[in-house]
């Protein structure tokens, strides 16, 4: 925002108003910017909801900077963000014409100047709006400024220093969200009477977008009339507090020009509005919010006081959220872990985990290149009749704990357990580019393994495989209902695979073609022949491991 000379009783501020034409298809549509901080995604709940496949949950975001300037940035998107053909890895300027792609996805940015004639006064009325940074707060709650006479001022401050130390000790002990917001919810309450409503806001994700996590009020009756969307929350003035960093209270926000706009203000009712931010060293992890019906008139006084003990109790909410966010962050990726673990080796789910690839806990469906392998235990049907219920499972358990060792060592994964046979591909969810060499190295390892454990007596008697490999293009991923889900690997190419393992002579790893074709060392396979196979209505070249 420019601000130029108009006459002696004002200035005329040059706001820039940003729009963003997309291109879709054979057709675009134009998108007025109207926040501050507006959030671009494959999600409903973003700003602007782009569903495509190329584009990620939290995608990028555009942020209005003091100065009326708009910057770019990814939010650690999967496929990036480019601004005029080139990725980005930090906030970047935007200017008018710009081309920005997200994924698949073409925004053309158009800017333009708007002209404003705006009072030479302060935005902020005096006494009845106080915007401050918060390091500027510190200390001015604690030393108690409007008292007289040293031996007051020191007694006060003694006080106020033993609340903060039992407000610290009160929160150090809360594990959850509800306990912390209960410490803060009583605390606020007896301190400041101005007050009638109070949120938590938390940026869970990490993105920026804040949620309402938490929210209360001080008459009890009036709880269940406080609208859980948060809609009652000035949205504007939180997210200045958050991106800025710095800490608001408005005595009287019916009369404040500042939020002339504000629906949840001017609809709702509200006079006065207090937000700080919750500030954890150097990071913003969320908002503490209250307003009141009732104009606050003492806060002309007393509001540099109120704010900063509020911006005092926040920066010690901030450590207690910033822990339980982290708490729920390790619980989450224990549970992805423990999930994952099933299917992929603890490198692959380490790298999963740590490029975040994983929403919702879930990895979505998507087209792969991978080769699938099939490996099946000769004869069990003989060999089960010979045993019991829980002789079978001993056989297998410990055969299966033997080969998906080869097959997490090649960075495989196991897609299930059928009877006795074991389903595992290459390829995904990471791309593998010798997905072939990987499958038919982890064949050879299960043959290898599968014979020393045969000299060492694994079974009481000599057990065999056959195993099948194919490659080519599945769909992988989380696939099932919402109370039951398989990681697996669907499409012809496992198909084939799976009739393939017929063919397969005892002891022996079987390849197609295709698979043949992809492998850098293709001489230790022979030629079988043509087969047609059940569904499939081609032949298909086969090839065998050589005879040792």
């Amino acid at each position: 925002m420019l601000a130029l000379p108009a006459s002696a009783n004002g200035f005329i501020e040059v706001m820039t108003k940003l729009k963003l034409r997309l291109q879709e298809g054979n057709s675009e549509r134009t998108v007025t910017v109207h926040q501050d901080v507006f959030t671009i995604g494959r999600l409903p709940q973003c700003d602007l909801y782009l569903p495509s496949g190329g584009v990620s949950r939290y995608h990028a975001r555009l942020v209005k900077t003091p100065s009326g300037m708009w910057t770019i940035e990814d939010l650690g998107s999967k496929n990036g963000t480019q601004l005029n053909e080139r990725l980005i890895s930090s906030a970047q300027e935007l200017q008018n014409g710009d081309v920005v792609w997200l994924g698949d996805v073409c925004l053309f940015v158009v800017l333009t100047a708007v002209e404003s004639l705006t009072s030479k006064q302060e935005t902020f009325s005096p006494g009845r709006t106080i915007l401050r940074n918060v390091k500027q707060l510190q200390q001015q709650w604690i030393l108690a400024d409007n008292i007289d006479g040293d031996v007051g001022i020191k007694d006060k401050t003694i006080a106020r220093l033993k609340d903060l130390v039992d407000i610290a000790k009160n929160l150090s002990a809360a594990t959850s969200i509800d306990e912390i917001f209960s410490q803060v919810q009583e605390v606020v309450f007896r301190y400041l009477d101005s007050i009638d409503r109070l949120a938590l806001l938390i940026d869970v994700t990490g993105c920026g977008k804040l949620e309402l996590l938490s929210a209360a009020t001080r008459n009890l009756s009036q709880q269940e009339g406080l609208p859980a969307d948060g809609s009652w929350i000035s949205r504007s003035i939180c997210q200045k507090v958050f991106e800025e960093k710095v800490a608001i209270q408005t005595a009287d926000a019916q009369n404040d020009e500042r939020f002339a706009g504000e629906n949840s203000i001017l609809v709702k009712g509200i006079r006065s509005a207090m937000a700080v931010p919750l500030w954890d060293e150097s990071k913003v992890v969320g908002v503490l919010y209250a307003d009141a019906h009732l104009s606050s008139y003492h806060w002309a006084e007393k509001g540099e006081e109120e704010l900063s003990f509020f911006s005092a109790l926040a920066n010690l909410v901030a450590s207690s959220v910033q822990r339980w966010l982290l708490a729920e962050k390790l619980r989450s990726e224990e549970v992805i872990r423990q999930r994952l673990e099933r299917y992929h080796s603890p490198a692959v789910v380490q790298q999963l985990i740590a490029v975040g690839a994983l929403p919702n806990g879930r990895l979505p469906p998507q087209e792969s290149e991978i080769s699938i392998l099939f490996a099946d235990l000769v004869g069990f049907t003989a060999i089960s009749e010979t045993l019991t219920p829980t002789g079978i499972a001993d056989l297998l358990n410990n055969l299966f704990e033997e080969m998906l060792q080869e097959v997490f060592a090649c960075a495989g994964t196991l897609d299930k357990y059928i009877g006795d046979c074991i389903m595992a591909f290459f390829g995904a969810p990471e791309p593998q580019p010798d997905h072939a060499d990987r499958a038919v190295t982890a064949a050879m390892g299960m043959l290898t393994r599968l014979e020393n454990l045969n000299a060492k007596n694994f079974w009481t008697e000599p057990l065999q495989l056959r195993i099948a490999i194919n490659s080519g293009k599945a769909v992988v991923g989380d696939v099932g209902s919402s109370q039951r889900v398989e990681y697996t690997a669907l499409g012809a190419t496992i198909n084939l695979a799976a009739r393939m393992e017929a063919v397969c002579p005892p002891g022996k790893c079987v390849v197609s073609e295709a698979t043949y074709k992809l492998l850098s060392q293709p001489s230790c396979f022979l030629e079988m022949g043509d087969y047609r196979f059940k569904g499939i209505n081609r032949l298909v070249k086969v090839y065998q491991t050589k005879m040792q």
